[in-house]
């Protein structure tokens, strides 16, 4: 049994027997990250354009362009359309390759397709396939590399948060 931490997380999902529309959609989120001004800052990363520039400084500039863009589409209500998903759920703990949900919504040994609600900076949806190991617990099979580092990212923050309590808990008595 994979190690779980305490991370209260949304989900929307959905059994999926033919993948290829959710793989369409899964596809389509990945290039949603490749903007132009994020198109531009790996383009001037690899010439060395950026080496001089402080990263943190960077990052900031370009998720508040984004910002900005996004507030631009809303205005024009430019939405990006997502697949509905029959099914939404909360996920109470996460492990690096595991998450257990709430409710056993799940049925065993079948693959599912999901978007998480991130926190991580920045804020975003990440879609995932994943299959069912228990009616509560499913197993990540598929994810995008930069979703996982931030997953990964996010699982090491939450046991730090849980070292904390513990050791709190643990001196208070």
């Amino acid at each position: 049994m994979a190690r779980l931490v305490n991370a209260p997380l949304k989900i929307a999902f959905e059994a999926v027997d033919d993948e290829r529309l959710h793989v369409k959609e899964f596809e389509k989120m990945s290039l949603s990250d490749e903007d132009p001004v994020g198109q531009w800052l790996k383009i001037a990363k690899a010439r060395g354009e950026a080496s001089e520039s402080d990263p943190v400084l960077l990052t900031l500039m370009v998720e508040l362009h984004r910002k900005i863009d996004a507030l631009g589409a809303y205005v024009r209500n430019e939405q990006p359309e997502y697949l509905p998903l029959k099914e939404t759920g909360e996920i109470d703990q996460i492990g690096f390759e595991y998450f257990h949900l709430k409710s056993p919504v799940l049925e065993v040994g079948k693959r599912y397709y999901g978007r998480v609600l991130m926190p991580v900076f920045p804020k975003r949806e990440f879609p995932l396939f994943f299959e069912a190991e228990r009616a509560d617990l499913a197993k990540m099979v598929r994810l995008h590399e930069s979703d996982e580092s931030d997953w990964n990212a996010y699982v090491m923050a939450r046991e730090r948060v849980m070292i904390r309590q513990m050791k709190a808990e643990r001196d208070g008595l």
